[in-house]
């Protein structure tokens, strides 16, 4: 596809975005409530109180969020958050640290800084909240539900017309795989192994989900990790065949994510489940998206990847806020694709507007 193709197909993109939201301005959200499991890409303040280098409740995270510094690793809102708009709420997703009566009804973000599908990943970095126990937190939203509506049956009811956003990986990847100071898979499975160990684990995960309760799933893919700022200053040494080595590895997780998908949706038949491309979604000229720097984050950052100092003005030409973290810039711009495919390869079998209907 020629740039020129590219641009147009954006232009387009935008002019039905900016329907669809004229559409939905007044209207009720298209699902009753938006669940988010995650890491520091959707974490919206559940790491704030634990013990942990992995959090972001400082300046200059939340410079350009409306509601200033909540613990959102960006400058502003994150994907999850443009998905929720996308999906007519008019409120942000609460997250499981701070949601409380009703709250609870829109939903929930269990996401956590550093977490991974393994319960071991990101521990260098201190306390963090795995998906197994961002499982056990939605058990306990369950238990709520429950008491709110009045019966288990009732709360499973709601719960099957929700969405629900999955996305972790990376960490399994960043702050496991590939420290091996710290970890020894890298000693015990070869990368191919070890997609295959983090499917199966994830299969099991999202089939616990299924039992409490949803129905409607979208698993998006790892982006390329290779690329982002940290590992090719901190993890690579600036070594170019490290960060594709990096980039390769996780090509079998997304590999391995699509035919589980399709696996899911054989074996589930009441349920429907997504793949989103983010690879795909990553990949082409940066510039025809406006972003001028992609190879440094717009915030100075500390070894671990995150912010220590004032960041830079221009950020909406900037792909990454910190070392590790995308800008809202770039969230919009992912948020949107998933939401509502721009390419037939951005979202497998449909896109998450299809998903919800």
């Amino acid at each position: 596809m020629t740039d020129k193709i590219k641009v147009w197909c954006f232009l387009l993109f935008l002019l039905k975005l900016v329907s669809n939201l004229q559409n939905c301005a007044h209207a009720a959200p298209q699902v009753p409530c938006f669940f988010i499991f995650g890491d520091s890409l959707a974490d919206s303040g559940n790491n704030n109180n634990l013990v942990t280098a992995a959090k972001a409740n400082y300046r200059p995270y939340g410079i350009d969020f409306p509601n200033g510094t909540t613990g959102r690793f960006t400058n502003g809102r994150t994907t999850v958050d443009i998905i929720g708009e996308l999906l007519g709420f008019n409120q942000f997703i609460p997250p499981f640290a701070t949601a409380r009566g009703r709250d609870i009804l829109v939903g929930v973000n269990y996401a956590s800084g550093a977490s991974g599908i393994r319960d071991e990943s990101g521990r260098q970095l201190g306390d963090r909240i795995s998906l197994n126990e961002q499982l056990q937190n939605h058990a306990a939203t369950l238990s709520r539900l429950t008491q709110l509506l009045g019966t288990k049956q009732a709360a499973e009811n709601y719960l099957n017309k929700c969405l629900y956003y999955v996305s972790l990986g990376s960490n399994d990847y960043l702050n496991n795989y590939f420290m091996p100071s710290n970890y020894t898979t890298s000693r015990l499975y070869t990368p191919d192994q070890y997609a295959k160990v983090l499917i199966d684990q994830y299969s099991q995960q999202i089939k616990l989900l299924y039992h409490l309760g949803a129905r409607k799933i979208a698993l998006p893919g790892l982006r390329p990790i290779g690329s982002i700022p940290y590992s090719f200053s901190t993890l690579c040494r600036n070594n170019v065949s490290c960060v594709t080595n990096i980039n390769n590895a996780v090509l079998p997780f997304n590999a391995g994510l699509v035919s589980l998908v399709d696996q899911l949706n054989r074996e589930l038949n009441d349920a429907r489940f997504i793949y989103l491309n983010s690879t795909g979604m990553s990949s082409g000229d940066p510039s025809v998206l406006g972003f001028r720097v992609t190879n440094v984050g717009c915030c100075p950052a500390r070894s671990d990847g995150q912010c220590i100092q004032d960041p830079c003005q221009n950020r909406t030409e900037y792909a990454f806020w910190d070392a590790i973290h995308p800008t809202e810039a770039l969230n919009q711009f992912t948020a949107r694709r998933s939401y509502n495919a721009i390419l037939p390869s951005d979202a497998y079998p449909t896109d998450i507007s299809h998903l919800i209907s």
